[in-house]
């Protein structure tokens, strides 16, 4: 009798679990759903807490949505950060490799991040802005470090907008590979294809 109702206890998540747990129901539910259409609620309802716990850890929707932006934001600069020494070309494999793995392991976390910039909240969206140019400020620091590109940033101020082109492009890219609309293609592919991406951008003119 004792051991089933063992069995039956569960064991009480830690402050840092318990965050992680609703960040993970809310990457899913809006990325299934547009920002005004997800309810705290039903947040609450499917990690199995009270409302009450929900607004303990996000005191507003605002503050939930931006949470789980900033948390996606993170993972994807520390899979895709610098490696010192290591040219920027060989980087650009290695990163992409981890970005793509990234966007199918956590597809959710992927759609929601995106779904940030349609969401009707400024402040959210400001923090999804911040989250773009952070990446946006890794790769051309990357670039500056390489000696192959390091001269190119300083003689072509068109390099930065190069960049958030490219970053636009290869989200476009990995939201239809998500989707199942280019499922012909490979992680390899659609890899090869970021990466000619990039190199055909900042590659110097003529």
């Amino acid at each position: 009798m004792a051991a089933h109702q063992g069995e039956r206890v569960r064991r009480r998540l830690s402050t840092g679990e318990r965050r992680e747990q609703l960040l993970s129901v809310g990457a899913r539910l809006f990325s299934e759903n547009p920002y005004d259409e997800v309810r705290i609620e039903r947040v609450a309802e499917i990690a199995g807490v009270s409302r009450g716990l929900l607004y303990h850890y996000f005191p507003t929707k605002r503050d939930f949505f931006a949470a789980v932006v900033e948390r996606e934001s993170e993972r994807m600069l520390r899979m895709t950060a610098a490696v010192p020494g290591v040219p920027v070309r060989e980087q650009l494999t290695a990163g992409l490799d981890a970005y793509l793995e990234y966007v199918r392991t956590h597809a959710h976390g992927y759609r929601a991040f995106h779904r940030a910039d349609a969401a009707g909240d400024r402040a959210v969206r400001r923090v999804y802005q911040r989250a773009l140019a952070a990446q946006e400020q890794q790769i051309l620091a990357a670039l500056a470090a390489d000696p192959e590109f390091g001269a190119l940033l300083r003689d072509r101020p068109d390099v930065r907008l190069a960049v958030r082109g490219w970053l636009a492009f290869t989200t476009a890219v990995c939201l239809e590979w998500l989707r199942g609309s280019d499922a012909s293609l490979s992680r390899e592919q659609v890899r090869e294809l970021c990466a000619r991406a990039l190199w055909g951008v900042v590659a110097p003119p003529g």
